[in-house]
């Protein structure tokens, strides 16, 4: 029997795997809808929503979170089903799931945040091989570097998650082809009152 974190992450798989294939859809590239994968997230939402007092708080967090996001995409599928019956054109459905998506990293990252502003130990260390596969790394790392800058006073209004994983996605990408790295170690401390976060190749 699968656990709590395996069960959590297939049912990410799958809320990711819906979207994809609600666009193929939407775009043409698929005669039906993938009905399959939404009765199977529906089952997986409905067997560990009765099991809540089974999970930690990160896993309550995580399955709060994939449950709010289906409940967003599901409410544009509808819309969209419903255009396309229609025969009404719409803007395209990918930009609205990219919002939804921004909209969950600001959040998640934000609870982290607050979660680990008091408990996260300086210096901060992760190491990266790719970011896009990583999320979870990297909201971390984003957690801990706005947490330093909150300790060191400094103002965080325009620290923003999106920025913050396009900068960790480039970095990592650069020193990986200058050092020619498998991965990148990135360091958050407080110096000086001030916070720095540094980058270097890990062999």
């Amino acid at each position: 029997m699968a656990t709590i974190e395996e069960s959590l992450s297939q049912l990410e798989k799958d809320v990711r795997m819906l979207k994809i294939e609600y666009e193929q859809y939407f775009g043409g590239g698929k005669s039906r809808p993938p009905t399959d994968i939404e009765w199977r997230i529906d089952t997986m939402l409905k067997r560990y929503g009765d099991r809540g007092a089974d999970m930690n708080y990160t896993q309550r967090f995580r399955y709060s979170n994939l449950a709010q996001t289906y409940a967003k995409y599901r409410e544009i599928f509808r819309k969209r089903l419903k255009q396309k019956e229609e025969g009404i054109s719409q803007r395209h459905f990918g930009a609205a799931a990219r919002e939804i998506e921004a909209e969950r990293a600001r959040k998640h990252a934000a609870a982290a945040a607050a979660k680990s502003n008091g408990d996260t130990k300086y210096p901060f260390t992760i190491s990266c091989v790719d970011p896009e596969q990583e999320k979870t790394k990297v909201e971390a790392l984003f957690a801990a570097f706005r947490g330093a800058k909150e300790k060191a006073g400094e103002d965080t209004k325009k620290l923003t998650i999106e920025a913050f994983q396009r900068f960790v996605r480039q970095k990592t990408e650069q020193i990986k082809k200058q050092e020619n790295a498998r991965e990148v170690e990135y360091v958050v401390t407080i110096e000086s009152n001030q916070a720095r976060l540094k980058a270097r190749a890990k062999s």
